[in-house]
């Protein structure tokens, strides 16, 4: 391609996928055991303020409320150009996904005492998306279990390399 972008065929607006913001901290804190991909529902200004990369996911979360899942501190600075038509950069969004999905991760968060939390969020194409987890909370000596096999994978890593190096 001339411009450099990855194209997905058949997808609207021809573009590939185009990373926004990371929740590099959900993997730390959480144990992920499933993830989802759903839908933004954006007003006015925000996708032109999402366009330009400005996203943070940080303390953010999705519950459930009448019925529908919403994103609940995700943040959206206001564009700069939007005046009167910017709305609040922290005010909670609707997602979307198919039915069986909501009903799955309703059940889930009802019975086993799960929580959603958002991963990444992400353009695909021309629509927003955004990378949830269904996930369940680490203990602080989870957390350094988990670091302690993360660091014993890079090392042996390192020396599997420095042996095929000789």
């Amino acid at each position: 391609m001339a411009d450099g972008k990855k194209r997905v065929k058949g997808k609207p607006g021809g573009e590939g996928i185009r990373n926004i913001a990371t929740n590099r901290r959900a993997r730390h804190d959480y144990e992920i055991l499933e993830e989802f991909e759903a839908g933004l529902v954006l007003k006015g200004t925000e996708v032109k303020s999402l366009r330009l990369g400005r996203c943070s996911l940080s303390d953010s979360y999705a519950s459930f409320q009448r019925g529908e899942l919403i994103l609940h501190h995700m943040q959206i600075p206001p564009y700069e150009q939007g005046n009167r038509f910017n709305v609040d950069s922290k005010r909670s969004r609707k997602l979307l996904l198919h039915a069986s999905e909501l009903r799955r991760l309703l059940g889930a968060v009802t019975q086993k005492g799960l929580t959603i939390i958002p991963l990444r969020a992400y353009f695909f194409g021309q629509y927003a998306k955004v990378q949830i987890a269904l996930c369940r909370g680490r203990k602080t000596y989870d957390k350094r279990e988990a670091l302690r096999q993360r660091e014993e994978s890079r090392e042996l890593d390192r020396l599997r390399k420095a042996m095929r190096r000789r």
